[in-house]
């Protein structure tokens, strides 16, 4: 039987760096008797093989097919060992455990002074780094220690640690409830979307409202702030207020700016929150502002104090992609957005692994619409098909079903007649199969359904009458989100004025800077 990429070993095997390869070999090799062990065979196989077949190894003598499993496992924990033992990956959690796990050594030996100095020491570096959680643990450690034992340490040593142990505490549980607030509106937001009415609107209001933890402003702390930004900003998108997004998302970012250690710690939601900003940029249509995002992020993911591995690679890679495109779509210079395509598809594929197929399909997306605006519309279909011809991915509605309009609209531009029919067909089926769609959404199925019917002769007039319902939803609270997959508006314009769709966005972009 053969495993596909996807096997967890083969994925870990394949993401190692040549020195990360080269120190797992100079630790299993500092015991003689691991050099030709049978999970260093089965390492070397995986190193060099294109994909991880099951079979082979077996063939190979490496291992029989009924230890295969074991010696799988005994391989995973044997590579993570060696990654900890990296100085690349000594952030500060893991600075931090690793002397928890030593004060617990010298604890079990009896040297119980020893474990609480360095207990106190690991406690300061995870205050001074907010991993409150951390130190509410030592915290909690110590108190076993000075409980059993009479350490005679200091005589008010049992009042800190109680002092030490509420405010620790307190701060978790608010921490944990804004994450859990956080969460619980993403995943509201997935399984919902955004608010569609008045009605949606009252429920979110409500649903955040109640379960809005009360606080002293006084008391939070970095992690606190971080979250209950996340958590407005969640609300905000939901609630397509999207000034109050970019408020947030501002703040989430400055967060950091403020107490730049906290990026080294917390790189992840540092990108995390750039790309949010940027997005909230797009969404108002901020050019100038977004431009100049875009090119921060960029210095500051290059620069030499930046963490630097294949998570935050692969994410500063997405990030700034996306908003790259984003740029374009604001100002109408498609063409000038063409260099991105090749760097994406390059990195698509380096990134395979850190990248899932939700985003991989964005990004398709994204550069259909960028040919689209040079009115290359087969390259655009070329692209629309990736996201509609994949049966096997659960994407959100929305994309699918823009992807399918576009491509309709594509084919209806390149004079595809003998497929327009049976698109015309598919994609209508899909539209009316989809639950509370928009009112735009909706305005496009009664136009698509009478497309064929209409006499080439008239099809201007027709595309005016659409333009003209769909204009007075372009402000709309709740449904101007539509135009922001497709510009529609734009498209209808270019076909009425017999003009690029390019030259029409330009035009709209310059009028939106004055």
């Amino acid at each position: 039987m053969t495993n596909e990429v996807k096997d967890p070993l083969f994925i870990l095997v394949k993401s190692l760096t040549k020195s990360e390869k080269r120190q797992f070999k100079v630790y299993v090799g500092r015991l003689g008797g691991n050099n030709d062990s049978k999970f260093l065979a089965l390492f070397n196989y995986m190193d060099k093989a294109e994909k991880f077949d099951e079979v082979a190894v077996v063939q190979k003598g490496i291992v029989t097919k009924q230890q295969l499993s074991n010696l799988k496992a005994h391989l995973y924990k044997q590579i993570l060992t060696s990654l900890r033992l990296n100085p690349v990956h000594k952030n500060v959690r893991i600075k931090i455990r690793e002397q928890i796990d030593f004060a617990a050594i010298l604890y079990h030996k009896g040297l119980y002074k020893q474990s609480l100095k360095i207990l106190d020491k690991a406690k300061l570096i995870a205050i001074s780094n907010e991993e409150n959680n951390m130190a509410y643990e030592i915290v909690e450690f110590e108190k076993l220690i000075e409980t059993q034992y009479i350490t005679r340490s200091i005589s008010s040593r049992a009042d800190q640690l109680a002092v030490q142990a509420k405010e620790l505490s307190m701060k978790n549980v608010i921490a944990s409830r804004l994450s859990n607030l956080s969460l619980q509106l993403y995943g509201l937001m997935l399984k919902t979307g955004y608010a569609k009415n008045e009605k949606e609107h009252e429920y979110l209001k409500n649903y955040f409202e109640g379960r809005l933890p009360s606080f002293d402003w006084e008391l939070l702390g970095f992690r606190e702030k971080l979250w209950l930004y996340k958590s407005h900003l969640w609300y905000s998108f939901m609630t397509q207020d999207f000034l109050g997004a970019y408020k947030y998302a501002s703040k989430w970012v400055d967060l950091f700016l403020e107490d730049p250690k906290m990026i080294e710690v917390n790189p992840v939601f540092f990108l995390k929150g750039n790309n949010y900003l940027m997005e909230t940029l797009f969404l108002i249509k901020d050019h100038s502002k977004l431009k100049f995002k875009i090119e921060r992020l960029e210095r500051m993911v290059l620069s030499d104090g930046f963490p630097q591995h294949e998570n935050t690679n692969a994410l500063s890679f997405l990030y700034l992609n996306t908003n790259k495109l984003n740029l374009h779509f604001l100002a109408g210079s498609f063409k000038e957005g063409v260099p991105l395509i090749g760097k994406i598809e390059e990195g698509l594929k380096e990134h395979q692994n850190h990248i899932d197929a939700h985003h991989e399909m964005v990004f398709y997306y994204k550069i259909a619409c960028l040919y689209f605006g040079m009115e290359e519309h087969d390259k655009c279909i070329e692209y629309l098909a990736r996201i509609i011809n994949n049966k096997s991915l659960k994407m959100r509605e929305d994309l699918m079903c823009f992807a399918r309009v576009l491509s309709l609209v594509a084919h209806y531009e390149a004079r595809l007649d003998l497929h327009l029919e049976s698109q015309l067909k598919n994609t209508y089926k899909f539209l009316i199969k989809m639950d509370d769609l928009y009112a735009v959404q909706k305005e496009m199925i009664k136009f698509l359904r009478n497309l064929q019917d209409i006499n080439p002769l008239k099809i201007k007039a027709e595309f005016k009458k659409l333009y003209d319902r769909l204009k007075r939803y372009e402000n709309h609270p709740y449904e101007k989100r539509a135009f922001l997959y497709l510009d529609i508006l734009s498209w209808l314009q270019s076909n009425i004025e017999e003009r690029p769709i390019a030259e029409i966005i330009k035009e709209k972009a310059v009028i939106e800077l004055r």
